[in-house]
This record gives C-alpha cells, structure tokens and sequence, in this order.
C-alpha cells in the first residue's frame, strides 16, 4: 500500500472514506495475525518433535519464534489450547486416511479391514500426533459432539459399520456398540506396540506378527456381525 503515500489528497480521501484503504490495513493485519498464529503452531511442533508434549511450554513457544509471551497468548489462551489444536488437525488427518482406505474397495467387510489397516499405519508413521490424540484416554461421547473432525473420523467407521449390519441377519444389532469395541480393540492393539519393545514371534517380526493379529481381529469381527 506505499502507492498511497503519492496519491493527490482529495483521491486519498475518497478512497479512504470509500473504506478502501480501512480495508488494505485490515486485510494485512489479518495476514499478520494468521502469519504469527502459524509460526506459533511449527514452533510449538518443532518442539514436540525435539522435546516431547510434556516439555512443551509457552515460554519455549515464544523464545523459540522471538516474540514475547503475551503475543503466543493473544493467539491461544493456554498451552492445552495449542495442544486442542494439534488433537483436531490428528484426527482430520486420521478420518482422511481412513476415508481415503475405505474408497479403495466396494464390498463393506473389506472397507473394515482397510480402515483397521490405515489406523494402524497412521499410529505409527504420526506418532507424535496419536500420542497427543490418546493422551488421556479414549475421546468422550461429549468430545465428539464438541470437534468435527473427531466426529468425521469415528463417522467413517460408523458408516461401514452400520453397512455390513443392515446386510446381516441381525439388522438389529447396535451400531454404536459395535464401534466402540471396534475401535478400542485396534487402538488397544496400537497402543501396545507402541510403548513396546520390538521383538519376534513365530519367525515374524514384531509389526508382522501383530498385523496378523490385527487381521484375525477383522475377521473375527466381521464374523460376529454377519452371522
């Protein structure tokens, strides 16, 4: 906007009471604020990558982007909101990557088992981010309503789900109730191999060994639902 300073006064005024210089500067202000709001978001990551979630601080926020600590607060009230932000942009990515297996085959059982898969390799190529996402235990019924993308995510599941009940000889099994045993049994399966050390089993290695175990899970569940 540095034109502005050469304009003929009476052009300047018009635009100004046109509300179209008003407008430049607060559109550059909003550009600022989203700018520093990001920087604020890749240091905050930057230093769970290097830390840890628990080391993290806003003090360590605001050193690390050269700013002082009332600016990180004039973007977000706490550090658990930052961590809030983190927990939605984990499950968006996770109901992506789920809805993405689940594209990729037509028949509902086999959507399930590409679901149970893609949760798997989510957990363990987003540590940092799954770590944060199961922090304090499994998301509430509450929580869902409270972020979308937590309820896109468990959606995704519900759906297939529900698909291969309807199409089962017992239409009136609960849905809901399926869901969370589906979901508690491979987050509990993930949640195991990731604080575990790696070690071999019947000849295969740990991951091998537990995907099978995964798998039988799948069909056993898909079983119990269609029969």
């Amino acid at each position: 906007m540095h034109f502005v300073l050469f304009m003929p006064l009476p052009l300047l005024t018009l635009l100004v009471k046109n509300g179209i210089v008003r407008m430049g500067i607060a559109e550059r202000k909003e550009r600022q604020k989203k700018g520093v709001r990001e920087s604020i978001l890749q240091a905050a990551w930057h230093l769970v990558n290097e830390e840890g979630w628990q080391n993290l601080s806003i003090r360590k926020i605001a050193d690390a982007i050269e700013y002082s600590v009332p600016v990180v607060y004039d973007h977000f009230e706490n550090k658990e909101a930052i961590l809030s932000e983190f927990n939605r942009q984990g499950f968006k990515l996770l109901g992506d990557k789920l809805g993405e297996a689940k594209s990729k085959a037509d028949i509902p059982a086999l959507q399930l088992e590409n679901i149970a898969f893609a949760y798997w390799d989510f957990a363990f190529d987003n540590k940092e981010y799954y770590q944060l996402m199961y922090g304090v235990g499994m998301p509430t019924c509450e929580s869902l309503t409270k972020v979308p993308e937590l309820m896109a995510f468990i959606g995704v599941i519900h759906s297939t789900i529900d698909e291969i009940i309807k199409a089962s000889s017992h239409p009136e099994i609960e849905t809901w109730l399926k869901v969370h045993y589906f979901w508690s049994m491979t987050h509990g399966l993930v949640s195991i191999n990731l604080m575990s050390a790696p070690v071999s089993h019947l000849g295969m290695t740990q991951v091998e060994f537990n995907k099978a175990i995964l798998k039988d899970f799948i069909k056993g569940f898909i079983k119990g639902l269609v029969e």
